[in-house]
């Protein structure tokens, strides 16, 4: 299993973001996936959820109206708009395809999101 999250940054608070997760090491198509973050010095929170087909979505109370998830079964590949961010969305983001607890080596490397002016 591996996952390679990309298109994190600096941007000022109000700025958007894309960040991309690509999944590869198990059928992609046959699992909802999950983003999560992690900001410095707490634990890693549940961020986002959608279904196998895309067509059902669930998000943390935090980010609802803010951020949209997507993925393309096609690319193995989920997405996660993030708009109208906050100071308090800084943190380094991961994409999961299990609930955790999970092993250790199944999380990717992440991509810090830094919402500062």
């Amino acid at each position: 299993v591996q996952f390679v999250e990309s298109g994190g940054g600096l941007v000022q608070p109000g700025g958007s973001l894309r960040l991309s997760c690509a999944a590869s090491g198990f059928i992609f198509s046959s699992y909802a996936m999950n983003w999560y973050r992690q900001a410095p010095g707490k634990e890693r929170e549940f961020v986002a959820r959608i279904t196998t087909t895309g067509r059902g979505t669930t998000y943390a109370d935090s980010v609802k109206g803010r951020f949209t998830i997507s993925r393309d079964n096609a690319k193995n590949t989920v997405y996660l708009q993030m708009n109208s961010l906050k100071p308090e969305d800084t943190a380094v983001y991961f994409c999961m395809h299990l609930t955790p607890p999970v092993r250790a080596d199944y999380w990717g490397q992440g991509t810090r999101v830094t919402v500062s002016s």
